[in-house]
């Protein structure tokens, strides 16, 4: 079983259920999914960077990427639909819990000058969107073998039903917030 999900049965959710002041158990939030996803807009010149996502998203997750096509054609942008634009992976159960703990306690740390993720990024929901701008900082890329920088984005889906709720959760299960003190000195 992954180490952050024993935490989150033995500790979270205990937790969460007295903080939220719910019932039963199975009124906790939780995560179902999480989505990361790469948008590669020059894939329509160059389909060896497409290539290369793929593979780097497949290592950073440990599952293979699929890939994404265009859903409308946008001229200006030389898009057909249909065309290969990006790459995803949908991650759940153990999957979900040992990408969170990767990113939570291996890579957020190693983003320079981090001061915390935004509070701000929740969906309304109970989910929460955070966009990552290298993909370097994640300990399985080899920082030779790759040819660009790129960046990803990484929805954690969740059973919540509020924003508060998600946030409680995610807060439980070590995602570092941004606090307000920080918040003014970055303005």
């Amino acid at each position: 079983m992954a180490r952050l999900k024993e935490m989150y049965q033995t500790e979270v959710a205990p937790r969460l259920m007295k903080e939220l002041q719910l019932k039963n158990i199975m009124q906790v939030p939780r995560i179902e999914k999480i989505v990361v996803n790469m948008g590669l807009g020059e894939a329509i010149q160059n389909i060896k960077v497409l290539e290369s996502a793929v593979e780097e998203l497949g290592r950073i997750t440990g599952q293979k990427a699929v890939i994404t096509k265009a859903k409308n054609s946008i001229a200006t942008f030389k898009l057909r639909e249909g065309m290969p634009i990006g790459c995803m992976v949908t991650l759940r159960r153990d999957r979900a819990y040992e990408f969170l703990d990767r990113l939570v306690n291996i890579a957020l740390p190693r983003v320079r000058d981090f001061k915390g993720v935004s509070p701000k990024a929740f969906d309304g929901r109970g989910n929460y969107t955070l966009g990552i701008r290298e993909q370097i900082i994640f300990p399985e890329i080899d920082f030779d073998k790759i040819d660009k920088v790129k960046g990803l984005n990484v929805t954690i889906v969740t059973s919540a039903r509020t924003d508060e709720e998600g946030r409680a959760l995610l807060t439980q299960l070590g995602m570092p917030f941004r606090t307000g003190q920080q918040r003014k000195a970055e303005d």
